[in-house]
């Protein structure tokens, strides 16, 4: 089934191995194969990869881009575990990912994965002040 992208202007796409970055005004097509493909919004750079979830995610991003990576499935496996013993409240979003994983669906597990960030993120702002010399109050 053909799917139809929209991209805003100077937007990147990855299509298969090919990375493609739109012109200076908002532009469609039509894939007509089964292909992967990452829009700019689901990719995390290496640099960007700051907290243990993104990190996760951008294993997730290599499994799913890279034909049959057995080390990013190991990197995944230690990862995943790790999350859990440090958050076990992690552990519905981890074993969501793992299904999909397990079932070759690499996209719904990194949608999935962008729900794990978020969910790390609110445990972070949830965190007290004083632990984060930045949101602390002056002295």
């Amino acid at each position: 089934m053909p799917l139809k992208i929209e991209l805003k202007p100077f937007e990147r796409l990855l299509i298969g191995g090919a990375a493609i970055r739109n012109g200076s005004r908002r532009s469609s097509f039509v894939i007509e194969t089964v292909t992967k493909f990452l829009r700019e919004s689901d990719i995390i750079t290496e640099s960007e990869a700051d907290t243990a979830c993104k990190r996760l995610y951008l294993t997730l991003t290599v499994m799913y881009l890279a034909d049959n990576l057995p080390e990013a499935e190991d990197a995944f496996v230690v990862q995943a575990n790790a999350l859990i013993t440090a958050a076990p409240s992690m552990a519905p979003y981890i074993r969501d990912i793992h299904g999909h994983v397990a079932a070759g669906d690499f996209y719904r597990a990194l949608k999935r994965g962008k729900d794990l960030i978020q969910y790390e993120r609110a445990l972070a702002d949830r965190l007290p002040a004083a632990s984060d010399p930045a949101r602390a109050a002056p002295g």
